[in-house]
């Protein structure tokens, strides 16, 4: 678990269900390059065939004119410049007005900038709906687009706080159930250095990180326990040898770098003593429900960025161990979210075979107990372990996007 800058599903990065929809990007800031930028707040203008070869029609975003300007609608593959000619920043979203289904949204739209929102359209009703920033939503007339509703990108009910309150229930009872073997693990590790047994302790050293791993959708909740835990070098001036690289890693770097048993005393008294305080404080703990399609994505992400680059090895070469269990950690997320995501992602039984497939590729790297370490493996085993997981990573940011819980006022 490593954290990464937020990940902001609909504000900076395309919504690819079933690879029809795309979500406009706008981060708050308007720093988001875009082709045309800034319009100047002119005015909304009819449709349009730009260099990107699709139709353009130009629409106003505002209390008073939400969606003006969509005079001549059509089916397929075009793109609505969505200006906002209002004091505020807003968000933007093309709904379907009889169920409140979206099929595209610009977030952080800010006064007088345009940002691009392509879609795939079938026949059927459609309505933008704009959320200025402070007052109430205005969703703007109905258009209706003539023709078969076949062909258009799919749409998908907004997912509420309620909705995802069960899920979140679920997986915090998940992480309960794990903690008492955390801390069975952990002892044995503390126990093995303390004996003074170094070939013990490295044995037990990582079935007690995978268990740690396993639980990754909870480090938000985990808070500074995460980095005592479970902690990297990164940001301390020290080094290895900073006081505050403390947990998991830092007995990982002593037990591969030749230190003394006597050595690791007070780092092994201090992990066990920080996991069990996280067991017993974790019943009153609450884990944000809107946190979980979120951390799905991250996760593997974070498994992308730091264990298989090796950059989180302090010796044990047992990233491809953490990275499978990170993939273990995500399935469990998942799993929690499927009843939500069943009638909403027709790109889950996708999600779900690149689960398997970077599972295989991470196994093939298994030989019993014994791991390959990231730098010796070949380099065809590399880059397919690489594109499975970055694949995975792909599909996982509709996870995130699809329960990211939008505003609905």
């Amino acid at each position: 678990m490593r954290r990464l800058p937020p990940f902001l599903p609909g504000s900076q990065r395309p919504l690819l269900i079933a690879g029809a929809v795309a979500v406009a990007a706008a981060v708050a800031a308007g720093t988001l390059a875009t082709a045309g930028g800034s319009s100047g707040g002119r005015a909304p203008r009819g449709p349009a065939t730009a260099a990107d070869g699709l139709r353009h029609t130009s629409v106003e975003v505002s209390e008073g004119g939400c969606g003006k300007g969509w005079t001549h609608p059509h089916r397929g593959k075009q793109v609505f410049d969505l200006t906002n000619t209002s004091s505020r920043a807003a968000e933007v979203y093309l709904t379907n007005p009889v169920n409140g289904s979206v099929y595209g949204e610009v977030e952080g739209l800010g006064p007088g900038t345009t940002r691009p929102l392509r879609v795939i359209l079938g026949g059927g009703s459609y309505a933008f709906r704009c959320l200025p920033d402070d007052t109430d939503a205005v969703t703007g007339p109905t258009v209706t687009v003539a023709g078969p509703a076949r062909g258009g990108g799919p749409a998908a009910v907004p997912v509420t706080q309620q909705d995802l309150i069960p899920p979140a229930i679920a997986y915090q009872s998940y992480v309960q159930d794990r903690m008492d073997e955390l801390v069975r693990r952990t002892d044995a590790l503390r126990s093995a250095v303390r004996e003074g047994d170094l070939a013990a302790a490295r044995a037990a050293w990582l079935p007690a990180h995978l268990v740690y791993e396993r639980m990754g959708a909870a480090y938000g909740a985990f808070g500074d326990a995460d980095g005592a835990i479970n902690g990297t070098t990164a940001g301390l001036s020290g080094g290895v040898r900073d006081p505050g690289f403390t947990g998991f890693h830092r007995i990982e770097y002593g037990l591969w770098h030749d230190a003394s048993a006597s050595g690791l005393r007070g780092a092994a008294d201090r992990l066990d003593k920080d996991v069990r305080a996280l067991r017993d404080g974790w019943p009153q703990q609450r884990m944000d429900p809107a946190d979980l399609g979120l951390r799905a994505h991250e996760i593997m992400e974070n498994t992308v960025q730091f264990e298989l680059t090796g950059r989180t090895d302090y010796g044990s070469g047992t990233n491809l161990a953490t990275a499978r269990a990170n993939l273990d950690g995500t399935r469990a997320v998942l799993d929690r979210l499927r009843p939500l995501l069943t009638s909403r992602d027709p790109g889950l039984p996708e999600v779900d075979s690149w689960l398997d497939r970077t599972r295989k590729a991470l196994d093939a790297a298994r030989q019993g107990d014994h791991w390959t370490p990231v730098d010796r493996l070949d380099r065809g085993r590399r880059e397919k372990i690489n594109a499975t997981a970055g694949a995975l990573v792909e599909r996982l940011a509709d996870v995130a996007a699809l329960t990211d819980v939008r505003r609905a006022r």
